[in-house]
């Protein structure tokens, strides 16, 4: 036994509540650090009545994260020390069934009980407070649609690598965890293509973007970064929010810009070219491709621990569970795992951050028109309400962007090199 059960419950009960005091406290400060004074910067682009509203926007979002972070946090303690994870388990066994379907239908209602559980929050946020600030779009039975076509994603393709990995632990001892990471590699790769060619199109409509003024300029930027490039694509994002955004998607032929359609309706051709100049620098810097790996071998890691953990009795007595299985030490290692996950996590944003700024230079330098990154940018955070002035606590904590200002100031001085620029 590496860690007593005494030893594990200190160390999970302690990382969650400092977790959440650290993640409160960072909220807090976002909120004390709103300036009620409009950036210079943006005047172009808000006025008073709608940069107030964005700060309420933030206040509002803050604290009803701060009551569902509460809420969450009291459910799994209660139901922790309630003993429920070993009510859960007595059951689940009793069912009769081998050890592959118990586990499935262990982790299955797990699940579905944080689902009922959150719901009523993600009903609030969506009917309440998006409808409040203006970017609902959906309607309820929009919201069920894809609720249930979430579900039943979850259960065809979770429920079959979660059964390829629990027949691996069961099954080839010492080597199950290399298996197991042999097996993730090959479904995130897969998952990559399939994505974007099913999964996506169940929830959206995606409509080739139409012959002229933008598809020209897209493809011909394209060309001059010898950026390969076929399939340009506009979702019906209107369906859902009222908020813009673009995204790159899939590998090799199968990779795709996609475009919001409130986003084309907001900008103007220069200016969704250099959103889109973006988008291919992640590509161009080999971003995505880093990403990849780091997730690969971040599986890889966690599966070789998993291995080393996953059978010692301390780790499920400390959930106040009498039987070893290897489904609930999957779950149990989850939260053991948390707090290097969170140091992880801070890693990756800080690298993340990074990679934004260097995709910016990027689309800066190839466009030669840093000013139209710095008006596409300016209008899509006062289109989304964003926060213009975030704490940098809360901006080490939660982002993955830099925050807007300092985006803008570093195209602001990299304009004034190129001499694209004004001062």
């Amino acid at each position: 036994m590496f860690f007593s059960e005494h030893f594990i419950t200190t160390l999970i009960l302690a990382t969650l509540i400092i977790g959440y005091l650290i993640n409160s406290l960072a909220e807090y400060l976002n909120i004390r650090y709103l300036n009620p004074n409009l950036p210079h910067e943006f005047s172009d682009v808000y006025d008073t009545d709608k940069y107030t509203r964005s700060q309420e926007y933030l206040k509002v979002n803050t604290r009803f994260g701060f009551i569902t972070e509460s809420f969450d946090l009291v459910i799994l303690l209660t139901f922790w020390f309630g003993g429920g994870f070993g009510v859960l388990d007595t059951f689940v066994r009793g069912l009769g069934q081998n050890s592959i379907i118990t586990g499935l239908v262990f982790i299955g209602i797990l699940l579905l009980l944080k689902l009922v559980i959150s719901l009523p929050f993600s009903l609030y946020s969506t009917f309440v407070i998006e409808e409040k600030f203006g970017f609902n779009k959906t309607t309820p039975g929009l919201f069920f649609k894809d609720l249930i076509k979430s579900i039943l994603l979850s259960l065809i393709i979770g429920g079959f690598f979660l059964s390829l990995i629990l027949w691996f632990f069961e099954s080839f001892g010492p080597l199950a965890w290399l298996l197991c990471w042999m097996a993730s590699i090959l479904f995130i790769m897969a998952i990559q293509y399939i994505v974007p060619t099913w999964i996506m199109p169940l929830f959206n409509k995606f409509t080739p973007l139409e012959q002229g003024p933008l598809k020209e300029a897209i493809l011909r930027y394209a060309r001059s970064i010898d950026f390969s490039l076929t399939h340009i694509f506009v979702m019906d994002g209107s369906k859902r929010s009222g908020k813009s955004n673009a995204f790159f998607t899939g590998f090799g032929r199968n990779k795709r810009i996609v475009l919001f359609d409130t986003l084309i309706k907001q900008q103007s051709v220069e200016e969704l070219v250099c959103v889109i100049a973006h988008e291919m620098g992640h590509f161009k810097k080999k971003h995505i491709i880093k990403r990849l790996v780091v997730s690969i071998l971040q599986m890889g890691i966690i599966f070789f621990l998993i291995s080393l953990f996953i059978s010692q009795e301390g780790l499920f007595h400390a959930f106040f569970v009498d039987n070893l299985s290897i489904y609930a030490g999957l779950i149990f290692f989850g939260m053991l795992f948390s707090p290097i996950d969170l140091f992880l996590s801070l890693i990756l944003q800080i690298s993340s951050r990074k990679d934004e700024y260097e995709a910016d230079r990027f689309a800066a330098i190839t466009t030669g028109s840093p000013h139209h990154l710095v008006t596409a940018l300016k209008q899509l955070s006062a289109h989304n309400l964003a926060n213009l002035t975030p704490h940098p606590f809360y901006v080490f904590l939660n982002y993955s962007h830099p925050p807007i200002l300092e985006r803008i100031g570093a195209l602001k001085k990299m304009g004034n090199t190129l001499k694209g620029l004004t001062p």
